[in-house]
């Protein structure tokens, strides 16, 4: 079984008027690092990111679905405890509603980076989540590397939970994409073929001075042994972000099985896959898709469809079918974050409504229906431990 582990981004807001607020190195001397762990759990890792106005959350890595859906809950109500005690909230939004100049956080990477990508950087103020799975070597890793390509737009699509950008509706279900692919080495990639190439083509990137480390879709993680998907938007319900890492870690198996048996990745060119990409942000799930393997658009059930087939047999064994098919069913019946953010502001046209009603979301505490909390991740399904030995536990939150 590959362990997974995740990253979410979040905003620090005022829970009264939406704004976010340069508070992440106030919030983290907050922190008692004295503090006894409840039940011998360890506190979440919270770390800063580019801006002020964020807090990023990791996980541990987890073999299965219930322990990273546990740590992903209380690593929102930790970092929210810390907020609350300053007076504001953390919300799991990918871009802020209201518009804003966001606050760098002071270090020399972060103060080389402004300098040199200038407004792009200034503005960069995006939450993504990112998911960790686990690789035997670099070579298994770039193997699956170039066999995910391709099928990673629709985790775009399924998370896409950003629509406002600098105080109104950009049209698109994911507009954090477009803002990150302003990075020089944002996006998909060419099929690399081997780690030797992969390493080569980071060498040469480093060398070109422009940038220090690759913001390329999907990567080898340079601290962990493990290949890093960065595609996704912060998921506003937390059932979706482990919905996400779910698909991610039955990919990479799917592409490592593939891999051993001989099957040749998709040459399709990564300009093609831009153009996927491009199309899960603009419409995330309300629009036709480009569909993974012809790269024709279809609608987005289809595509979703495919994706849950091509991965069937690994989430099959990871105990995991049950759980992404209801989880599949739910936002392709009740949407996105981004459809949800819309229909709050369009109640009274007030984006302070937007963030008041994902800082709900965002902590499991549903505003309707459709989201009840006594729903979250309550099947029991078969799991795998740490050891390789099914047993039966309830994944909940």
């Amino acid at each position: 079984m590959r362990t997974l582990g995740v990253e979410e981004e979040f905003l620090i807001v005022d829970p009264y008027n939406g704004a976010p607020l340069p508070l992440a190195a106030d919030l983290l001397r907050l922190q008692d690092p004295g503090r006894e762990p409840v039940d011998g759990t360890p506190h979440p890792t919270l770390t800063v990111e580019l801006h002020q106005e964020q807090l990023e959350v990791i996980t541990r890595p987890h073999s299965n679905l219930s322990g990273l859906a546990a740590e992903i809950v209380a690593g929102r109500a930790f970092a929210d405890t810390l907020a609350r005690s300053a007076g504001v909230r953390i919300v799991a939004l990918a871009t802020s509603p209201l518009a804003l100049v966001p606050h760098p956080t002071r270090t020399d990477r972060y103060d080389a980076l402004l300098e040199k990508h200038a407004l792009t950087a200034r503005e960069q103020l995006t939450c993504g989540m990112h998911v960790h799975v686990c690789v035997d070597s670099d070579e298994e890793g770039v193997a699956i590397l170039d066999r995910i390509r391709a099928w990673l737009p629709l985790l775009i699509a399924l998370s896409s939970n950003s629509p406002f950008w600098h105080g109104a509706d950009s049209g698109y279900a994911s507009f954090r994409t477009q803002a990150w692919n302003r990075w020089s080495t944002a996006g998909p990639t060419e099929v690399f073929g081997s780690a030797q190439a992969y390493h080569a083509l980071v060498a040469d990137l480093s060398g070109t001075g422009v940038v220090v480390s690759p913001d390329f879709d999907a990567r080898l993680s340079a601290r962990h042994p493990t290949v890093e998907i960065r595609v996704s938007d912060v998921c506003l319900d937390p059932r979706d972000t482990v919905l996400i890492a779910a698909l991610v870690r039955a990919l990479a198996e799917t592409a490592a099985r593939e891999w051993r048996a001989g099957t040749a990745p998709d040459p399709v060119p990564a300009i093609v896959l831009r153009q996927a990409a491009w199309q899960a942000s603009r419409w995330g799930l309300t629009g036709d898709l480009l569909h993974p393997v012809t790269h024709r658009p279809v609608v987005a059930r289809h595509a979703i469809l495919a994706l849950q087939n091509h991965v069937r047999d690994a989430l099959e064994e990871a105990g995991d079918a049950a759980y992404v098919e209801e989880s599949l069913q739910r936002i392709l019946d009740g949407g996105t974050g981004a459809g949800r953010q819309r229909r709050a502001y369009e109640r009274r046209g007030l984006l302070a409504d937007v963030v008041s009603e994902a800082i709900a979301v965002t902590h499991g505490r549903p505003v309707d229906d459709a989201y009840r909390v006594e729903q979250l991740l309550t099947a029991d399904h078969g799991a795998v431990d740490a050891r390789g030995d099914h047993h039966r536990t309830p994944i909940s939150l």
